[in-house]
């Protein structure tokens, strides 16, 4: 199954359409990516912690390129 959407090189958010970044306002992007983690909340999430992600949403695990 291949991904779908593209990942911010900046924040690894998840977007399906659009040029800018909705978390952080990057206009770089990569289809190349790689797994998904779905933050629901961030602030007790050890997960997102441990990534950096301070956002609720669909974030990429590995980016490439």
């Amino acid at each position: 199954m291949a991904s779908k959407g593209k990942a911010c090189r900046q924040c690894r958010k998840v977007i399906e359409e659009g040029d800018k970044c909705p978390v952080c306002g990057s206009t770089s992007f990569t289809t190349f990516w790689r797994g998904y983690v779905v933050i629901i909340n961030p602030e007790q999430s050890s997960i997102a912690q441990k990534m950096g992600l301070t956002t609720i949403g669909k974030h990429a695990l590995r980016l490439s390129r």
